[in-house]
């Protein structure tokens, strides 16, 4: 190329200089016009291969055969190769394709991927960082309005103990007001029986010193009246006992913070699904669970339990009242059901807000701020087991009317049907007919889990309700039946059941492979469970109204 030639120049043939030539070839690397390229085929020595300028590089030489263009692609080996190869020792039996196909093929995943990243994940990323100033400025409000309350709640304290201080001054004045009174009254009495007393000694004086008989016959003695000495005014005073100070019942008097709490979910954003899955750090299983405490409810038998947060729980019984315990604190909260029953199970949504079905009414409800609403009626099915999904649906596993008919899985979103699982890709169902127990729940894979006990299995599908595993115990043996009730998932996706007959829970993992048994917390026919944010299992014990709080990982 002539080095005469600068940046602005128009781009010319290589041979004639003609300006902005429309072809290339990939092997020289050279640019040519029309007229040039016949000229330049002639040169017989080398190979050519001539492509329109806007497709240059398209040709790769063979590594192996320096003057030959790769025209073909070794399944096999995954490489481009020249025609020469396919004859090599190296390629024998294998496949080949036309290169050009490979790079269709990949053109049309790069192009699949600049979309994704054009049209989904960037967008999804400026979204994430433009939350982040409003967090920060969220944060900057909420603690301004925080320590605004606290100062507020801290003046209206200080008014109060002004008013008790003002108080007890003010009585003190009343007392010593009372008794400067009465020390007048004393005082004025004493003074009065002294000027008497005074006067008689004058008048004794006088008649000592006089011979009138008749004065001196006269005189009656008053010694007798003044020996009766006034009675003693007896007065205890008032004193001032102040509490002890205890920095930790002010502490706990006055208020306090609730923990922060910062947790990372790892978002998986995809082409057609928004859904998101926690993502925490590894985490083993403990050698022997430990029972941390035990919360008696009010209940005669406990039987579902749902953790609001790692303190609160929603625990249903045998009764029609839904109730809120704090771990510390007790009962916080009651509710009734619509239908005046028992409710058939509880979950939480990603709101805080307590889902529940009742089998009554065939319906499925939410509780917000004490207010009831009945979100899914259905016709001909009764629910049993519901949950709140990690995208905000709702599963309801239900049964029908027709005790013949399988149960199956619904999933809500917007209280909207939007999926059916039922049957397995053969045609087979998935789940036991008949109106028995059933509960469900998702794990943190996205797959839905469901306890049959019918069945005596727990069956598991994956997003798309797709059959994955069915898990039936351990035991083959008849008299060790496997009796699934509640389940729970936690953050490292291991599935744990009740077998309630059994007096245990079954870990396993999110492949359905067995991983230990939770035995040893004097269980005695758990029901229920769930798992907090911390991985701490929570169990209802149906012989009695203790939900158990069990330690068992590390």
């Amino acid at each position: 190329m002539d080095p005469r030639r600068t940046a602005q120049d128009v781009l010319r043939c290589d041979l004639c200089e003609t300006p902005v030539p429309p072809m290339y070839c990939d092997i020289c690397l050279i640019h040519l016009c029309k007229a040039c390229v016949g000229e330049h085929l002639s040169e017989f020595a080398k190979e050519h291969k001539i492509v329109p300028f806007e497709k240059r590089g398209s040709s790769t030489k063979c590594p192996n055969h320096s003057s030959k263009i790769c025209e073909l692609y070794c399944e096999q080996c995954h490489i481009p190769i020249c025609v020469q190869c396919t004859s090599s020792t190296q390629h024998q039996g294998h496949t080949f394709v036309y290169i050009v196909k490979i790079m269709e093929k990949q053109r049309s995943v790069l192009q699949k991927d600049l979309q994704e990243l054009e049209k989904f994940i960037y967008p999804k990323y400026q979204d994430i960082a433009l939350s982040i100033p409003v967090q920060k400025g969220t944060l900057n409000t909420s603690s301004q309005k925080i320590a605004s309350d606290i100062s507020k709640h801290g003046e209206e304290m200080h008014r109060q103990i002004d008013v008790i201080i003002k108080k007890l001054k003010s009585d003190l004045d009343g007392m010593d007001s009372k008794y400067l009174a009465a020390l007048n009254k004393h005082e004025e009495e004493i003074k009065h029986m002294l000027s008497d007393i005074t006067q008689t000694i004058a008048d004794l004086k006088k008649i000592l010193n006089s011979d009138d008989v008749g004065l001196v016959s006269a005189y009656k003695s008053r010694n007798a009246e003044f020996r009766r000495l006034p009675p003693k005014l007896t007065v205890t005073l008032p004193r001032f006992s102040p509490q002890k100070i205890d920095k930790q019942q002010i502490s706990a008097l006055f208020g306090s913070l609730s923990e922060l709490s910062i947790e990372t979910m790892e978002q998986n954003c995809t082409m057609d699904s928004s859904c998101t899955a926690h993502s925490t750090p590894e985490r083993s299983l403990i050698d022997v669970p430990q029972i941390i405490t035990e919360i008696k409810t009010d209940y005669k038998y406990a039987i579902n339990v749902f953790c609001l947060s790692n303190e609160d729980i929603w625990i249903r019984g045998n009764s029609k009242i839904l109730k809120l315990y704090n771990l510390q604190r007790g009962l916080l909260k009651s509710i009734q059901t619509k239908s005046g029953k028992c409710a058939e199970d509880i979950s939480v949504t990603g709101n805080g807000d307590l889902v529940y079905a009742d089998k009554t009414n065939r319906t499925v409800n939410i509780v917000k701020n004490k207010e009831i609403e009945t979100v899914v009626t259905l016709q001909g099915w009764k629910p049993r087991g519901v949950c709140s999904t990690s995208c905000g649906d709702i599963l309801v596993v239900m049964n029908n009317d027709n005790l013949k008919t399988p149960s199956k899985v619904v999933c809500y979103s917007d209280f909207t049907e939007k999926q059916s699982i039922q049957y397995n890709e053969n045609g087979q169902a998935l789940y036991s007919s008949g109106d028995y127990t059933k509960y469900i729940s998702e794990n943190r894979n996205l797959d839905i889990c469901v306890s049959d006990w019918e069945a005596r299995a727990l069956v598991v599908v994956n997003q798309a309700g797709k059959f994955r595993f069915r898990y039936t115990g351990l035991s083959s043996s008849t008299k060790e039946l496997f009796d699934p009730y509640g389940i729970g998932t936690d953050s490292q996706s291991r599935i744990l059941i009740v077998d309630l007959y059994h007096h245990r829970i079954h870990i396993i993992d999110k492949n359905g492979q067995f991983l230990r048994y939770i035995d040893n917390c004097d269980l005695e026919k758990p029901f229920g469970l769930c798992v907090d944010k911390r991985d701490n299992l929570f169990v209802t014990d149906n012989n009695s109204r203790i939900v158990k709080k069990i330690q068992y990982q590390k």
